[in-house]
């Protein structure tokens, strides 16, 4: 039997709400050389059930089951059976347009340096609905800057060169919830990146996909790849090679101080709390910044924190709840009375005094 061209990877895990929408979002590529590999890592709702049902009714989908794991040890499990020349990655909850494959294996054939591709997204929210479309660095140069901060790739939409991701020993277990980003990181030391303008999956916004504790858990995990990066960039050793765990100890053992740390989970937190809020979800984007807010932020800017509480008077006062929202105001304002003058900085500027 010929070997597909693609091979794509979903890791399932009691995510039976939207999972249905995601298959069928594979199967109806218009790009048609692919498998489709999916792995049940310990579901006990109806999401085996369900992949079952696919795969009974489709030759090129294989439904493979493990026992419970950690969600880079289940990508590795799905990615270690991939006969294709190409990774494609997908996750439950979100939806690829039906030109996706195309469009990604006919740049990937004619970029034979690049070893990983994804493209811009349309963020919608639990219901589908559009929120807007994220448009990310699209050049290597340009990507490879962003790696440096942020991630600049959303997993869903990714192609990997599958010879890219042996190289490089595939994910590691030790960064949960920053596994892809690690991934990219070492990638893009032995090869170019890039994404397509052009939109090729529906990212998906829920209050389910990441709780504030695996935020905090993530950011931990995304300082932690970014200091293994700059390690090897020295050509030192990796540093994370040794441990099995990412604790606020290995960081700060790495030269990585507590306001360093907190400024990153602040700023983490609020890029969450505010994805919340677009889609919606003003109840679970209050409730965790509140929860944040009475955290210890002891060592995080006092202008991440007056823009948390701003954040929080906004979603009030579109709950037109006026007075609470008034009350998260002057809060922003106690902690940094600097943010008064913002209405005024247009004018300012206009008249060269800032």
């Amino acid at each position: 039997m010929n070997k597909p061209t693609v091979s794509v990877v979903l890791v399932v895990c009691n995510v039976e709400r939207f999972l249905s929408q995601s298959i069928e979002s594979i199967l109806g590529q218009t790009f048609g050389d692919f498998e489709f590999i999916i792995v049940d890592f310990g579901s006990t709702d109806g999401s085996k059930a369900i992949a079952s049902t696919y795969a009974a009714r489709d030759s090129r989908v294989g439904l493979h089951e493990i026992p419970n794991c950690g969600l880079a040890e289940a990508r590795n499990a799905g990615c270690s059976l991939a006969k294709g020349r190409h990774i494609a990655i997908m996750d439950a909850d979100d939806v690829s347009t039906t030109d996706r494959l195309m469009q990604e294996v006919a740049f990937m054939e004619t970029h034979p340096r690049v070893g990983v591709l994804g493209g811009a997204t349309e963020w919608i929210d639990a219901a589908g609905s559009l929120l807007y479309i994220d448009h990310p660095p699209t050049e290597d140069r340009e990507i490879k800057l962003a790696l440096a901060t942020r991630c600049p790739f959303w997993q869903s939409s990714v192609l990997i060169r599958k010879e890219a991701f042996v190289l490089v020993g595939g994910y590691r277990a030790i960064f949960p919830q920053a596994e892809d980003y690690d991934l990219w990181l070492r990638i893009s030391e032995h090869y170019q990146c890039a994404n397509l303008k052009d939109v090729v999956l529906k990212y998906r916004i829920h209050p389910f996909q990441l709780t504030l504790r695996k935020q905090r858990e993530q950011t931990l995990c995304k300082v932690a790849a970014r200091a293994s990066a700059f390690s090897r960039q020295d050509r030192k050793p990796d540093p994370l090679d040794a441990w099995q765990e990412i604790t606020p100890a290995l960081l700060a053992g790495l030269g990585i101080t507590e306001g360093v740390l907190q400024s990153a989970m602040v700023a983490d937190c609020h890029d969450w709390i505010l994805n919340m809020s677009k889609a919606q979800e003003n109840s679970a984007a209050l409730n965790a910044a509140i929860e944040f807010l009475h955290s210890d932020l002891r060592f995080a800017e006092r202008r991440q924190i007056s823009d948390l509480y701003l954040t929080v008077a906004r979603i009030h006062w579109r709950e037109s709840e006026f007075w609470r929202g008034g009350l998260a105001a002057s809060r922003a304002v106690m902690t940094r009375p600097l943010i008064v003058g913002r209405p005024l900085r247009p004018l300012l500027r206009r008249l060269g005094l800032v």
